[in-house]
């Protein structure tokens, strides 16, 4: 899984369209294998990402749960903990 490819689901507040289309990058990216696309490649790339962005928005915007939000800022705190201790723990 590609670690720059952020949960979007059950946040407040909810994601936007464009950290929706962020991912969806990241995603085309990583299935790709690129992350500049050459001119032959360019539309058919950004097609991609724009099917992507769209069935991730129906995706995130369809989702129902019972569990309470997550706080963005909980969640970024939690976040640099785990990468904080990744990269210092021998």
């Amino acid at each position: 899984m590609c670690r720059n490819i952020k949960t979007l689901a059950n946040f407040e507040p909810p994601a936007t369209d464009a950290e929706i289309r962020a991912s969806a990058l990241q995603f085309v990216r990583k299935v790709s294998g690129m992350t500049r696309p050459s001119v032959a490649n360019q539309a058919p790339f950004d097609e991609a990402v724009d099917q992507v962005a769209t069935a991730a928005q129906h995706l995130v915007h369809s989702i129902t749960t019972k569990a309470p939000p997550k706080n963005r800022e909980e969640e970024a705190t939690k976040a640099r903990e785990r990468s904080r201790r990744r990269f210092t723990a021998s």
